[in-house]
């Protein structure tokens, strides 16, 4: 914290990390978010099928690996300069607006590549540049941006509240440790945050996902007007 702030240092630190990390993470969970997808585009009564639980991984890490890298970029700089600036009892704030202003900047690399791993998901395209093509040919570019509203909705709070929550715990356990954390104490406390992050923003995550997948998409659209191999009745 007492280093002298270097914003090139940092920037390239956070991005070769938050890639590398993006791209673990998300190939370690895909079964599950696969999973999580299909549930929740699933119509009342509908059975979800278990096969191609990594449909589309491939071309989504091809998103995944820049807007993990472009997230962590903004946001280490962001915090530490905000940390500079406000004093030690607003921290909280400092990680809640760095966490906020991350994944508004990765929101351009991410909501694309969202629109085109569900849709892959949920059986509607078999790879993501025929998914990337035919999305554009009858939708337009827009297309690969549907439920960019929701998706802001959803995704700055998760990223703001699941940092924020990360940060002030690591620095109350350090205080009650006297000394720094090991790798598995970071990962426990991660986990932590996202699970309670993730319980907050659970219906926001759903309003994102049903808005996304939609072959036309529009703002006040709630219902999934396709039928897909994935979601049988």
């Amino acid at each position: 914290e007492d280093k002298p702030f270097n914003f090139l240092q940092i920037l390239c630190e956070g991005v070769i990390a938050g890639g590398a990390a993006g791209v673990v993470v998300e190939t370690a969970l895909y079964p599950i978010d696969t999973i999580k997808t299909r549930l929740q585009a699933a119509r009342a009564g509908s059975q979800i099928q278990w096969k191609g639980l990594y449909s589309g991984l491939g071309g989504n890490l091809v998103g995944v690996l820049p807007a993990s890298a472009l997230f962590v970029g903004i946001y280490e700089p962001t915090k530490r300069k905000l940390l500079d600036m406000f004093p030690e009892n607003l921290s909280a704030v400092a990680h809640l607006t760095a966490g906020a202003v991350g994944g508004l900047g990765a929101s351009l690399i991410r909501v694309p590549t969202e629109v085109v791993k569900q849709r892959m998901q949920t059986g509607q395209f078999r790879t993501a540049p025929d998914a990337v093509r035919l999305i554009v040919a009858k939708e337009g570019f827009r297309g690969l941006f549907a439920g960019y509203g929701s998706f802001l909705l959803r995704d700055l709070p998760f990223d703001a509240i699941q940092f924020c929550i990360y940060e002030q715990l690591r620095i109350g356990y350090k205080l009650m440790a006297k000394r720094e954390l090991k790798d598995p104490e970071n990962a426990l406390i991660g986990a932590f945050a996202g699970a309670i992050t993730g319980a907050i923003t659970t219906p926001l995550d759903v309003l994102k996902t049903r808005l996304m997948i939609q072959v036309d998409p529009s703002p006040f659209k709630w219902n999934i007007p396709h039928q897909n191999p994935f979601l049988h009745n």
